[in-house]
């Protein structure tokens, strides 16, 4: 990936240091000119969803660590920390040892960080409005992003407050919100993970999984007319469980259409190189 100004800067102390001096993870506290004055968190997303973690971290970690604070940049740092730990670990092609990855440690400082700053602000917000279901979710997934780092990433079998919370609210929002996407996505991955990562024998400690139906929620998220940010989380996930799958056809099709939009997703395009018969075919009759 291209260096970007980011680099330098972007340290475990760096993101602690202004997660402790921007005070308390109170929703409220700002006057509503500063709040206005902020950028659109969609540049800290394209950046993400191009791959480009360590630039969408950075943009939208002053937005989760001002107040009033910004659940979807913290989810969204928290989102592309843990990228981040992933391409220094070298998964999911050749693992390194965590002892032998230098970044991953203050990243995994800093993701930590976040997750406590956005968790605070989230149940705060939620002491005096408990029905508001845009917070509800974003702490479910909050927990989720963190018992993914653990589980997925890390293989420590932790969380499992995290977990049960976020299938609670998760549950109870794709019940009560069937037209929330991100829920449903959300909700799909939990049926997913816990039937391909867990051992049979132990599912149903986490209350069950069924792939078939994540990747049904899923795909049928993915072709539902949504925000262009919403849809394309969908079409991520999508992508990602038909890799998992194997469902090669199927995934180079994803990815097609996901490239479109980002042109620039490094992972994307090494895919499309090895997998995309068709694109191979004209590029060898070049």
């Amino acid at each position: 990936m291209t260096p970007t100004p980011y680099a330098s800067a972007f340290t475990a102390a760096v993101v602690i240091a202004i997660l402790h001096c921007s005070g308390p993870a109170l929703a409220g506290g700002a006057p509503r000119q500063a709040v206005d004055e902020r950028p659109s968190l969609d540049e800290g997303l394209r950046l993400f969803y191009n791959g480009r973690y360590e630039a969408a971290a950075a943009f939208a970690l002053p937005m989760c660590a001002e107040a009033p604070v910004d659940l979807n940049a913290c989810e969204l740092t928290t989102s592309a920390l843990h990228f981040q730990i992933r391409r220094a670990l070298g998964i999911p092609n050749k693992p390194k040892e965590w002892k032998a990855c230098a970044e991953c440690a203050p990243l995994l400082a800093s993701f930590l960080a976040v997750t406590a700053r956005g968790q605070g602000a989230a149940r705060a917000i939620l002491k005096l409005d408990p029905s508001d279901d845009r917070t509800l979710f974003l702490l479910g997934k909050l927990d989720l992003n963190f018992v993914w780092l653990q589980l997925a990433t890390l293989g420590k079998k932790t969380g499992w407050k995290e977990y049960w919370e976020a299938r609670r609210l998760l549950d109870d929002l794709v019940k009560r919100k069937p037209d929330m996407i991100r829920a449903r996505v959300a909700r799909a991955w939990i049926d997913y993970i816990v039937d391909t990562r867990m051992p049979r024998g132990t599912r149903w400690l986490l209350g069950g999984g069924d792939k078939k139906k994540g990747l049904r929620v899923v795909r049928e998220a993915a072709n539902t007319p949504a925000d262009f940010f919403v849809a394309t989380e969908a079409v991520f996930a999508l992508w990602d469980m038909q890799v998992r799958e194997r469902q090669l056809p199927d995934a180079v099709t994803t990815a097609r259409r996901l490239a479109r939009d980002f042109p620039e997703n490094e992972d994307l395009a090494k895919f499309l190189a090895t997998h995309d018969t068709a694109a191979r075919g004209v590029a060898q009759k070049r």
